[in-house]
């Protein structure tokens, strides 16, 4: 398995997409695997959920299991598969189940 961890982050985030206010939180986790980049996951609690639709797009992450797909619906237009959700993820990642992560180049968490 590769290496992992899942931290709290440490300031709160403003989500935004194709000039669209998505939410705030305080309750951000980030994950490191290995070499990559460091992803924020956050609670669907603090996304605008109703501009999301879950698309049938889906892969497997073998250190973190099956992952959907979603995209937005902005005030600009529709941002496909710009979220990803690993929904009951392996016990190894367990506390990222139902947090949502974005594709950095079509959201901004800042």
């Amino acid at each position: 398995m590769a290496y992992i961890t899942i931290t709290p982050h440490p300031t709160p985030l403003v989500i935004t997409a194709g000039g669209t206010s998505l939410g705030q939180t305080t309750g951000a986790l980030e994950l490191r695997e290995g070499s990559y980049p460091p992803v924020l996951y956050i609670p669907r609690d603090d996304v605008a959920m109703q501009r999301l639709t879950k698309t049938a797009r889906q892969t497997t992450c073998p250190h973190k299991g099956l992952c959907s797909y979603y995209s937005i619906q902005t005030d600009a237009g529709l941002l496909e598969n710009a979220v990803w959700s690993y929904e009951t993820p392996i016990d190894a990642v367990a506390p990222i189940a139902g947090y949502l992560a974005f594709y950095p180049d079509k959201v901004t968490l800042g």
